[in-house]
C-alpha cells in the first residue's frame, strides 16, 4: 500500500509530538517532481549512518536534539535550529535525545 502524502494546499501539523514522540515513526509528508519533505524521528542514542542525496537539503530540528556530522565537523541541532547542506554532501545524524527533524530535499532531475 502506498503512503498517503499531503495534497497541494493541505495543512500539515508539525507541532511537537511531546510525550508521544517515543511511539512515533518517521513519515514522508509529500513528494513532488522537485521537492520531498519528511519528518524523521530518531530516538535517543539512535543514528542515521553517513549518506548523501543528490539535491540540496535542509534539516530543521522540531523537538529534541540531534548531532549532525557534515563537512568534517559536528554540529548540534536543538529544537528550532536549521541546517542547510549542498547536494552530495555526506552527513550522518545521532539523536542526543528523542528528536523529530523536518527534512527537505530538493530533487535533482536527470
Amino acid at each position: 500500500m502506498a503512503l498517503k502524502h499531503a495534497d497541494p494546499g493541505q495543512v500539515i501539523d508539525l507541532s511537537p509530538y511531546g510525550a508521544a514522540l517515543a511511539q512515533k515513526q518517521s513519515i514522508a509528508l509529500f513528494k513532488s517532481g522537485d521537492l520531498e519533505v519528511m519528518r524523521l524521528v530518531l530516538l535517543a542514542g539512535k543514528s542515521m549512518p553517513s549518506h548523501d542525496v543528490a539535491g540540496e537539503i535542509t534539516l530543521q530540528c522540531l523537538e529534541g536534539s540531534v548531532e549532525v556530522a557534515a563537512g568534517g565537523a559536528t554540529h548540534i541541532l536543538d529544537a528550532g535550529c536549521l541546517m542547510y547542506l549542498p547536494g552530495r554532501a555526506p552527513h550522518s545524524l545521532f539523536a542526543l535525545e528523542n528528536a523529530s527533524v523536518l527534512v527537505t530535499v530538493a530533487l535533482k532531475r536527470n
